[in-house]
């Protein structure tokens, strides 16, 4: 799969994860949470139409920043949701996060 279907399904995979996790009921929602998620989430779409226009010898100037700057973001969100004891939300975040690291890497 090339570089950009992966930044792609990326952003198509954290739009899944904040709509589910927004449809929480309040007592399991963390709000804040769901607000880094939602950063991470606007910052990856404004590359999403772009991304397969970005030369193969340019990508990782311009993704690496923007992917770290996710990372950070729904890293905390993950924490966040580990300190609440909800597990099943913790781990998909961290499966979100293995899929930037696995993007990062072939950069």
């Amino acid at each position: 799969m090339k570089v950009s279907e992966r930044y792609r399904q990326l952003v198509t995979d954290a739009d899944q994860l904040i709509h589910t996790f927004a449809q929480q009921p309040d007592g399991m929602r963390i709000d804040r949470a769901l607000g880094g998620l939602k950063k991470g989430h606007q910052e990856l779409q404004e590359f999403y139409e772009r991304v397969g226009e970005i030369p193969q010898f340019q990508l990782e100037a311009k993704l690496s920043p923007i992917l770290l700057r996710v990372h950070a973001a729904i890293d905390r969100a993950r924490v966040q949701y580990e300190d609440a004891e909800q597990d099943k939300e913790a781990e998909q975040i961290w499966n979100l996060e293995q899929q930037i690291y696995r993007l990062l890497n072939d950069l």
